[in-house]
């Protein structure tokens, strides 16, 4: 597993400075600890996370998150504050299903190319968006392309997430070939990146779903797995 995953806390930060893990770095921290006289991780099952950027979208969405709940399946939410602010019950649906909801931005600009005080206000716009609806402020983000500012994460305290498998399916109409994609890569510990801004995303999240229970596979919210 490939991805880096900047996770910080505002306490530990205060401490300690900043401090950036591999995806292997972290899990091997986190293996090590316990809670309440257990370990941490359960070695016994394979677990994976579907996450969904860019929405949420009046058209897919509410399609997506049917086909969720009649599989039973929780998934992780990265949205849009523009798109939250329209679709507030979609959200409402999202968070009473049990999902988690994170931060993908105000307009899914590169915040990278902000000043500080723009991008701040882009993550603190779809913060407060989020928590009118939900009653909680997302700890997690994911940045639009991936791109965050190093200096943002004293500014932000949220814990940046990025993905393992990327089956680019906002770039073709072939359901069947996104779920390729991901069945060919995936691995247990493996976090997802796809859309919900198409049928062809939500297909294919299904056709995966489907797939991967039937390997075994449990899917779970990201926090799950990156303190599971």
């Amino acid at each position: 597993m490939d991805i880096f995953l900047l996770c910080m806390f505002a306490g530990y930060m205060a401490e300690h400075g900043i401090m950036d893990f591999t995806k292997q770095e972290f899990a091997a921290k986190v293996q090590t600890q316990t809670v309440a006289g257990r370990a941490v991780k359960d070695e016994t099952e394979k677990k994976v996370a579907l996450t969904f950027d860019d929405g949420p979208n009046p058209e897919y969405t509410e399609k997506l998150l049917n086909g969720l709940r009649e599989r039973g399946v929780k998934a992780t939410f990265f949205l849009l504050g523009a798109e939250v602010e329209k679709y507030p019950d979609i959200v409402k649906q999202m968070y009473e299903d049990g999902h988690l909801i994170g931060n993908h931005s105000y307009e899914h600009v590169n915040l990278s190319t902000l000043s500080d005080a723009e991008a701040v206000q882009q993550v603190d716009k779809t913060n407060q968006a989020i928590s009118r609806i939900t009653g909680e402020n997302p700890e997690y983000i994911r940045p639009p392309y991936g791109c965050f500012k190093s200096n943002l994460d004293y500014k932000t305290t949220m814990i940046e997430v990025l993905w393992d498998v990327d089956p680019l399916d906002w770039k073709t109409p072939d359901a069947a070939a996104v779920t390729q994609r991901i069945l060919d890569q995936v691995q247990d510990g493996d976090i997802i990146l796809l859309h919900d801004a198409s049928e062809t995303s939500v297909s294919a999240a299904f056709q995966v779903a489907d797939a991967l229970t039937k390997e075994g596979y449990i899917f779970v919210t990201v926090d799950e797995i990156l303190f599971d």
